[in-house]
């Protein structure tokens, strides 16, 4: 799928909730000609391998969110796989953290004690892929909520990317606004998951401070 076609898509997809963007040339979609700003692309998989979604939001000139998504399918296919993936795991939490439309039904919407400051925290729902079925473990996200609670944490929005991936060398990966977050990887690591089976999950958490 081309980058117009992705727009296309992007643009009818926030159209549906009542968001109205402006479509540019480069392929962004831009609030009233300003940010947050959203874009799409897609990169065609090597034969018989998943292709790539890559979603990038713009917060502002220094800070954006970027995501990826794996798409199987030859073609297009592969392109609506990830973006279905994308729908469901991400869609929703970003509409609510950066354009204000909150649907509790696609999230877990609850608030954090972090420092002096009280934050809306949007959980997107754990992307699990692989094997058989299985329940992610409640503290996985316990044991993140108590390291983050021992960050400092700058009064602005902030994303975290929590991943875990189970076969023959299980390891975790916690991001914090794109970087590496060490202390959220070892609380991941801590925690005891399913065994038995290979697959990956993850899962999209955004934090705002609240105003006053």
């Amino acid at each position: 799928m081309d980058s117009t076609a992705l727009q296309k898509y992007l643009l009818r997809l926030f159209e549906r909730h009542d968001v109205e963007l402006d479509a540019d040339e480069d392929g962004w979609l831009v609030t009233d000609d300003d940010f947050p700003a959203i874009r799409a692309s897609w990169h065609e998989g090597a034969p018989d391998e998943p292709g790539q979604l890559d979603v990038d939001v713009v917060l502002s000139e220094e800070r954006r969110i970027e995501e990826s998504f794996v798409g199987f399918g030859d073609v297009d296919a592969g392109c609506l796989d990830a973006l279905q993936a994308f729908e469901q795991n991400a869609f929703h939490l970003l509409l609510a953290a950066c354009w204000y439309v909150t649907d509790d039904r696609r999230m877990r919407i609850t608030a954090w004690n972090i420092g002096v400051r009280i934050w809306d925290v949007f959980i997107g729902p754990f992307n699990v892929r692989g094997d058989g079925e299985l329940s992610v473990p409640a503290e996985a996200m316990e044991a993140v909520e108590a390291a983050l609670k021992r960050e400092v944490l700058t009064p602005e929005l902030h994303w975290l990317r929590l991943t875990h991936r189970h076969g023959d060398d299980a390891r975790c990966e916690a991001l914090l606004d794109n970087e590496q977050w060490t202390a959220g990887t070892l609380a991941l690591d801590a925690v005891t998951w399913p065994d038995g089976a290979n697959y990956s999950a993850s899962c999209l958490v955004l934090l705002d401070v609240r105003d006053y």
